[in-house]
């Protein structure tokens, strides 16, 4: 399998994250793609018809996209791997958290897009906004948190790691940790998995 991928997108993090997880990582070729908003990557284009990464071509020729609906495929690749959670309460749980997660990480994305246009082109509500919904995130995580356990790690533990791990890497200044202790010592020890070690952010 080949995985269309950036070693700064989030989301590509959490489909790698979730590849060592399951044991699949092996299975798995990176390929380096430059993608962006503003300048989409023409070539990329006849492989994902958005131009977004990250995208899974599969040996056959089949291509997934989406974070999350490749991170449910390499899910089902280990029959022991019980990251998304077939029914019950469990599932709904995971579910919840890979919603706030992948909510956290849209909002930080689109955060830093709109931090790093030229200042005369940058809208202070909007950036007021993006703050205020990260900081409601974090409020209500911080809560919730003290009920997670690294044990039965679900898609959505993984996606809000994810999501924390960003937040630190593109807005340290933020310094979240200070104010969120509950989350950041949750944080800190997920962030001591194999799989967060082996998937870290690299600006290039």
């Amino acid at each position: 399998m080949q995985l269309y991928w950036s070693s700064r997108s989030p989301y590509a993090r959490k489909v790698m994250a979730t590849a060592y997880e399951c044991g699949v990582a092996d299975q798995i070729t990176c390929v380096r793609t430059l993608v962006s908003m503003a300048q989409p990557n023409i070539d990329f284009l006849s492989i994902h018809p958005m131009g977004k990464i990250p995208t899974l071509v599969l040996g056959d020729g089949q291509v997934i996209y989406d974070s999350s609906i490749i991170c449910e495929y390499l899910d089902t690749l280990n029959p022991n791997s019980t990251l998304f959670p077939k029914n019950g309460v469990a599932r709904w749980q995971a579910l919840q958290r890979l919603a706030i997660g992948n909510a956290m990480l849209d909002n930080l994305v689109l955060w830093r897009n709109e931090y790093t246009r030229p200042q005369s082109q940058q809208s202070p509500e909007t950036l007021t906004a993006f703050h205020l919904k990260i900081k409601s995130a974090l409020h209500n995580l911080n809560k919730l948190c003290t009920t997670y356990n690294m044990i039965e790690i679900d898609i959505g533990h993984i996606t809000i790691a994810c999501a924390l791990s960003y937040l630190q890497f593109r807005f340290a200044a933020l310094d979240w940790h200070a104010s969120y202790t509950e989350l950041s010592k949750w944080h800190q020890l997920f962030k001591c998995r194999p799989a967060m070690q082996l998937t870290e952010h690299v600006d290039i």
